[in-house]
């Protein structure tokens, strides 16, 4: 009975050195695996794919840049031919101003009123000709003063509220939504 006793321990102990050395020869495997090299198409598929990945990069950058620039280009194009009348209407708004000049002229014979009649209506064509292309006159005689449209070259004490227009000496003029030459006038302090 002796001997049975001491033979089931040592069958246990045999058991668990069987599972140990099992374990060990798992690990033995599984490093003998990772210091096998490597294949070499392995290596140059990862650098492919690294370099593909760069140039895709690349690509996708000049793509949005190009993209950018393209943006760019159209808005530039746009504001200018939104403003592309801005030159010729600097150069003729002296014109308008000694032609309103000329009808402030009074006269009493014949042939001034035929004269001025004429200066009349080259004014008017001139003036619905601005219009058409957006020239609008920025209103400002009896309006409150708008440092963004008036030009305040006079102030003088009147009943009216303070920054009222009290007058015009120069008009002013908007070509769409910039304004082009602003209205010089006097304001009520």
């Amino acid at each position: 009975m002796d001997q049975q006793k001491n033979d089931q321990p040592v069958e246990a102990d045999v058991e668990q050195e069987e599972v140990v050395s099992d374990s060990d020869a798992e690990e033995n495997v599984s490093e003998d695996e990772s210091s096998e090299p490597t294949d070499p198409k392995d290596d140059e598929i990862a650098a492919l794919k690294l370099q593909v990945e760069a140039e895709e990069n690349k690509y996708l950058k000049l793509y949005a840049e190009f993209d950018n620039f393209k943006r760019r280009n159209r808005q530039e194009m746009e504001l200018n031919n939104k403003y592309k009348h801005q030159k010729i209407v600097e150069d003729l708004l002296p014109i308008i101003d000694n032609l309103e000049r000329a009808l402030k002229i009074e006269g009493e014979s014949e042939a001034f009123d035929s004269l001025l009649k004429g200066v009349e209506m080259v004014y008017n064509d001139l003036v619905n000709t601005l219009m058409k292309h957006d020239v609008k006159e920025i209103e400002s005689t009896g309006h409150a003063f708008d440092p963004n449209f008036h030009q305040a070259v006079m102030t003088e004490a009147s009943d009216e509220a303070d920054g009222t227009i009290l007058e015009e000496f120069q008009k002013g003029y908007m070509l769409k939504d910039r304004v082009i030459r602003p209205s010089m006038v006097k304001v009520s302090e």
